[in-house]
């Protein structure tokens, strides 16, 4: 059963990117000019990426990959191109259905996208499950909860879940408390920071199934601050 909170989230997530950003999340996403705050969302995000893509195998033959919040599509198409059958999901049709127009028709494929809630149904079994930012703006209850959901759907025997998180650092706090003082329409919901030893401490307490850190990295731009967690799933 999800959380109230989870599901209240959810809906202002679903609203956020589907309808008053799916055009600013197409320019950041893509080449297109943008602000310099938000040219250094873009380098963080590419950062990320390639810390996240780092932690997987070069070569992705046969292995089945969910990407949970797949957004514009970027990492399942990443992920394509080492040879992996992807499934992103993602809540806002919008970005989508840029997803898959965006999809090289070399590796279409390989990938299917999907519209919807990452924690629905059951999406099948995979190798890796992968989180891009998708958990961030969720508390601590209900992230740890949609982390053990998303991990029912790993297959066992050394499965991998690769996700971000918002750093509590005094930097993110203070730029969280400025998005509170200065609203603008096309910002998102407010991301939701955790310190990494309480994640951990939730990560040992809260998932059955044996699951453990296997490594962590941060990326700080000024305003992109994330931090990247694999956990191995026996």
């Amino acid at each position: 059963m999800q959380h109230e909170s989870y599901l209240n989230r959810r809906q202002q997530l679903e609203t956020y990117f589907d309808r008053t950003a799916a055009h600013a999340w197409e320019q950041l996403t893509s080449d297109a000019p943008v602000s310099k705050i938000r040219q250094t969302v873009r380098a963080g995000r590419a950062e990320m990426f390639d810390v996240l893509l780092s932690w997987l195998p070069e070569n992705l033959e046969g292995k089945q990959i969910l990407d949970a919040g797949c957004g514009t599509g970027a990492f399942s198409i990443a992920c394509a191109r080492r040879g992996a059958q992807v499934v992103g999901i993602d809540l806002s049709p919008s970005l989508i259905k840029l997803a898959s127009e965006r999809c090289p028709v070399e590796i279409k494929d390989n990938i299917e996208f999907q519209a919807g809630d990452m924690l629905s149904a059951d999406r099948g079994r995979f190798d890796y499950v992968v989180c891009v930012d998708s958990l961030i703006h969720y508390q601590a209850v209900d992230m740890i909860s949609a982390i053990g959901k998303l991990q029912s759907n790993t297959i066992g025997g050394g499965a991998r879940m690769l996700f971000t998180f918002a750093p509590r650092t005094p930097a993110l706090m203070l730029m969280k408390a400025a998005g509170k003082l200065f609203p603008r329409d096309d910002r998102s919901p407010a991301i939701e920071p955790i310190k990494e030893a309480h994640l951990r401490r939730l990560v040992a307490k809260n998932l059955t199934c044996g699951s453990k850190v296997v490594q962590t990295q941060r990326v700080n731009t000024p305003f992109y601050k994330s931090q990247g967690m694999e956990l191995y799933c026996p």
